[in-house]
C-alpha cells in the first residue's frame, strides 16, 4: 500500500514539473506573455503640463481601447529621467512597441540602444529625438515644429503695420519658449526667427523659458512687463503659457490683443475661447490627437511591415473669424 501510495505522489509530481516547464517553454503570445494575440504598448508621456498635453494622453488612451491595443502608460513629470526609467522598465516587461515624447531632444542613445538589443521597436511621437543613429526608432509621429514657428512669424510680418502698437516704427516681441532643450522649443523659435528676418523692424527683444506651463507664461510676463518697454507682441511656444501672459498682461491694466498683440502655437479650446473673443490674435494650430495615427503605426512595426521614417500631422492656423466658427467642434 505505501508503495502505491509513492508511486501516486510520485507520478503527481512528475506531472506538475512537467506541466509548470511546458509554461515556461511556450509562453502565450502577446506582450509579455499577455495570454492572447493583443499588441501591447508601453507609452511614457512628458507629463501633463497643458491643455494640449491632455487631450494628446486622452487620444492615445481613448484609441488604444479601440484599437485593441494594451496600453502600459507612465506620466515622466517633465523629468527625462523618469522617462528613461519608465522605457527601461517597459524593456523588462517585454512589450512588444514603446512609444514615447521625448522631454528634451538629446541624452537617449542608451537607453534606445537597449530597447532595440531587446528586440523592441520604438515609435517616437510629438517631438523628436537628436541622435546620429536613426536605426534606434523605426519612425517619428508628429508635427512640424519650424513650419509652426514661421507660420507665427509669417502672420506677423503681414501683420506689420498694425503689429506696430506704440507707434515707433519698431515692432518689439517678447517670447516665452517652452521647456529648455525641448524639440518644440528649439525649433519653433527658429522657425520664427527665419519668417521675422523678411522684416528688419520686428525684433525679439526678450526670450525666455515658461516650461509651457500657464503658470510659467505669467511669472515671466510679469518680468518682461517689468523690465521692457514698449512690447507690441508677445510670442508664445503654446496657448497655456500665452494665456498666462493675458492674466498677466490684465493684472497690469492692459488689454491683451489690442495693447498687446498676442500669438501662440496649439489651438487647444481655452486658447481658441480666447482668440475669439479677441484676446489673443493669432494661433497655428498643433494637433493632439495622435492616437489613431499612432496605433495604426504600432500595429504596422510589430508586424514588420516598412513605415515611413517620418509622418506630419496635417494643420492649420485660425483668426479670430476661423477661431469663433471652429470652437462649437472643437475636440480638444
Amino acid at each position: 500500500m505505501l508503495k502505491k501510495l509513492m508511486a501516486v505522489t510520485t507520478g503527481l509530481v512528475t506531472v506538475a514539473a512537467l506541466t509548470a516547464c511546458g509554461e515556461n517553454e511556450a509562453p502565450a503570445a502577446g506582450g509579455g506573455g499577455g495570454g492572447d494575440d493583443k499588441i501591447v504598448m508601453g507609452f511614457a508621456q512628458v507629463g501633463a503640463e497643458s491643455g494640449w498635453r491632455t487631450a494628446n494622453t486622452k487620444s492615445i488612451q481613448e484609441t488604444a481601447k479601440t484599437a485593441g491595443v494594451e496600453l502600459k502608460f507612465s506620466d515622466a513629470q517633465q523629468k527625462q529621467e523618469n522617462q528613461i526609467k519608465a522605457i527601461r522598465s517597459y524593456i523588462q516587461q517585454k512589450v512588444d512597441v514603446i512609444a514615447f515624447s521625448p522631454v528634451v531632444q538629446t541624452g537617449w542613445d542608451t537607453v534606445l540602444l537597449e530597447a532595440k538589443r531587446a528586440n523592441i521597436p520604438v515609435i517616437l511621437t510629438d517631438r523628436a529625438v537628436d541622435s546620429k543613429d536613426t536605426s534606434l526608432y523605426k519612425t517619428f509621429l508628429g508635427s512640424d515644429f519650424v513650419e509652426e514657428g514661421k507660420k507665427a512669424g509669417d502672420w506677423l510680418v503681414k501683420q506689420a503695420a498694425t503689429a506696430d502698437v506704440n507707434g515707433d516704427g519698431a515692432i518689439k516681441v517678447v517670447e516665452l519658449q517652452g521647456t529648455t532643450g525641448a524639440a518644440p522649443a528649439i525649433d519653433r523659435k527658429k522657425g520664427f526667427e527665419d519668417a521675422i528676418a523678411a522684416n528688419p523692424k520686428i525684433s525679439v527683444a526678450a526670450s525666455q523659458t515658461g516650461d509651457f506651463t500657464r503658470d510659467g507664461g505669467k511669472k515671466v510676463m510679469e518680468s518682461f512687463l517689468n523690465a521692457q518697454k514698449d512690447i507690441d507682441v508677445v510670442y508664445a511656444h503654446n496657448d497655456d503659457m500665452g494665456l498666462g501672459a493675458i492674466e498677466a498682461i490684465e493684472a497690469a491694466g492692459r488689454k491683451p490683443g489690442k495693447d498687446i498683440k498676442i500669438i501662440t502655437i496649439d489651438a487647444v479650446k481655452d486658447g481658441m475661447t480666447a482668440l475669439a473673443a479677441g484676446k489673443i490674435d493669432y494661433i497655428v494650430e498643433c494637433n493632439p490627437l495622435l492616437g489613431p495615427q499612432l496605433m495604426d503605426l504600432a500595429k504596422k512595426v510589430v508586424a514588420g511591415e516598412e513605415v515611413p521614417a517620418r509622418v506630419v500631422t496635417e494643420e492649420t492656423a485660425f483668426d479670430q473669424a476661423a477661431a469663433k466658427e471652429a470652437l462649437p467642434t472643437r475636440q480638444y
